[in-house]
């Protein structure tokens, strides 16, 4: 019977036809791209798109790049464990698509960059140019052997899938599209796989519905289990889920990884207008809304399931992590090629954010290590440099795989890594864009320092993780399991097993900050020191900096669509979308 425990069914034949399928299609893309496109073998073709991409499948690869395997495995987990408050990153959604189209959006195209990183030099200097390529280098290493690794891990444990090989598969996967298709195949590739994962989450929803006698049900059951209260407007911010501390520290968060993660601005500087580029953030947050809103009400529906008897309690899985795999293969086993589809939606968001990582990170490297010391390279030394760079970095990000099997709950842990490194990066861009006074001095000493205080902050949060009484996990039951381990109870679990007995002071305050203030905390400090700094050493002595390196009243909330305002012209008729040669 369906919620009451014990050993679920393994992946059939069906199954496995549909995860094929879908990891042949994703190549299939790849392929198509570098025939269609073999003629137009140019770095900028490669890795912008030839800037000629329209906003919608724009925007879909901005929502299914970071709505990866860790969104379609970890955020129904978050509303199973701690409630509906997760929703409330719609808030921080809408803030950070009209902050990143408004203030971020204009400035990189008006300069006609290709890497984010190339502001930096033009604003500060060539050193804080390559610091902040090589943060984003770690961060994005990082964060995607955790996207390569977590839903593997899940995947292996309940569908019997070899978890090397599920890794190495994927990187291979990514690779080959990569190499060989450039931004164009990982932009329509995402689109195939954005359809995916939405369908992935609604086949949990309708089957779950139709199991506990409707949607309304399974609210009811929500509500009675506490997972619905969202709005906690208590201001401490150790509270790792607060109304505060998702909309102020979320906005912040999720601004750091738009407006300057080279994966997100590779994607809307490949449109072929500004106004597409504008339009292409403001569809995608539709798109996040649509995506966090399907996998909350498949969190619930779990919940509604497992009410009476939480499958980690009874011993049916060994991380929280493995639940919703758990849930499709006890719920959708009856109907072959549905768990398949599941799979393909988890293992499609993971290839969605490894390829969009590979591409960006030989964006960057191209662009900021290699460019500036061999100026002369030919167009096809330059294209193999770029297919040479992406099976390089597929290698790195699969051997950094391992590494991620130490970082806890998957992701929070996938987050954290975002707040820790992109809030210092973020800080440097403000401070370059707003200010004048700012020097190279100031902001390389505001970015180190802000860097130290999240590292510190974060790695402690790690070590030491913050208590239930923090990250408020609501109750779970074993009361109606059929093989119930021990005696029945019903029990709040902590976030990450308790790693050290003996715990510091810093333990339950400093190192208990939740961690979506990290990016704010990382902000402030790096603006603050580098003004300080700044106008301690004589502030900014460029004469010549250029007016379009600072934000302008007229980016804002422009929306022209005239054709000719592609990076390289300058039109009078439409003066918000000049970009000059």
């Amino acid at each position: 019977m369906v919620g009451t425990g014990g050993p679920v069914a393994t992946f059939s034949v069906w199954d496995y036809v549909v995860f094929a399928g879908t990891i042949i299609g994703a190549a299939g893309i790849g392929l198509f791209q570098a025939i269609r496109t073999r003629k137009e073998s140019s770095s900028e073709e490669f890795l912008l798109g030839g800037r000629q991409m329209s906003a919608v499948p724009v925007a879909m690869s901005l929502t299914a790049s970071f709505m990866s395997g860790i969104t379609v495995i970890g955020t129904p987990t978050e509303a199973y464990r701690f409630g509906a408050a997760f929703w409330l990153f719609g808030f921080a959604y809408a803030i950070m698509s009209a902050i990143t189209a408004e203030i971020f959006v204009p400035l990189f195209y008006r300069l006609g960059i290709t890497s984010a990183y190339e502001y930096l030099e033009l604003r500060f200097s060539q050193p804080v140019r390559i610091i902040g390529t090589s943060m984003y280098i770690i961060q994005t290493a990082l964060y995607t052997g955790l996207v390569i690794y977590a839903p593997a891990l899940a995947l292996n444990q309940i569908t019997g899938l070899d978890l090397w090989g599920v890794l190495v598969a994927t990187g291979a996967v990514c690779i080959l599209y990569c190499t060989l298709g450039g931004l164009k195949a990982v932009i329509w590739t995402d689109v195939m796989q954005m359809v995916i994962m939405l369908a992935g989450f609604l086949a949990v929803i309708a089957r779950g519905a139709v199991l506990q006698g409707g949607l309304g049900k399974i609210w009811e059951d929500a509500g009675q289990g506490g997972r619905l209260e969202a709005f906690d407007f208590d201001p401490d911010p150790l509270k790792r889920h607060t109304f505060w501390t998702i909309v102020i520290g979320g906005s912040v968060m999720w601004v750091s990884i738009y407006s300057i993660n080279q994966s997100q601005v590779q994607r809307y500087i490949s449109c072929k207008t500004l106004g597409h580029a504008k339009m292409s953030l403001y569809v995608n947050m539709v798109g996040l809304w649509l995506t966090v809103s399907l996998a909350m009400l498949s969190g619930l529906t779990m919940y509604s399931i497992y009410k009476k008897c939480d499958p980690l309690l009874n011993g049916d899985i060994t991380t929280y992590d493995q639940l919703l795999p758990y849930l499709v293969m006890d719920i959708l086993a009856d109907y072959p090629g549905i768990p398949g589809l599941f799979v393909a939606a988890a293992y499609s968001g993971t290839l969605s954010t490894v390829s969009s990582s590979i591409n960006a990170l030989v964006a960057v490297t191209m662009e900021d290590l290699i460019a500036p010391v061999f100026k002369h390279l030919t167009q096809k030394q330059t294209s193999w440099l770029n297919m040479g760079l992406s099976v390089f970095f597929g290698a790195v990000c699969i051997g950094m795989a391992g590494a991620a099997s130490l970082m806890g709950s998957v992701l929070q842990a996938a987050l954290s890594v975002f707040g820790m490194i992109s809030g210092p990066l973020l800080g440097l861009y403000l401070l370059g864009m707003f200010f004048r006074t700012p020097n190279s001095i100031g902001g390389l000493v505001g970015m180190v320092v802000g860097l130290v205080l999240t590292l510190w902050v974060g790695i402690g949060a790690q070590v030491y993780p913050p208590t239930a009484e923090k990250t408020n996990p609501l109750p779970v039951s074993t009361a109606g399991c059929n093989n119930t381990m021990g005696e029945d109870y019903t029990t709040a679990t902590t976030l990450f097993p308790v790693c050290v007995s003996v715990r510091p002071p810093l333990a339950d305050s400093w190192y208990s900050l939740s961690y979506l203030y990290f990016s704010l905390l990382g902000t402030l400090i790096t603006v603050v020191t580098g003004l300080l700094v700044s106008m301690a050493t004589g502030g900014c002595k460029q004469t010549k900096l250029s007016p379009d390196l600072f934000v302008k009243k007229s980016d804002l909330l422009c929306f022209s669509w005239c054709t000719e305002s592609k990076v390289g012209y300058s039109v009078n008729t439409c003066s918000c979308c000049i970009a000059t040669k």
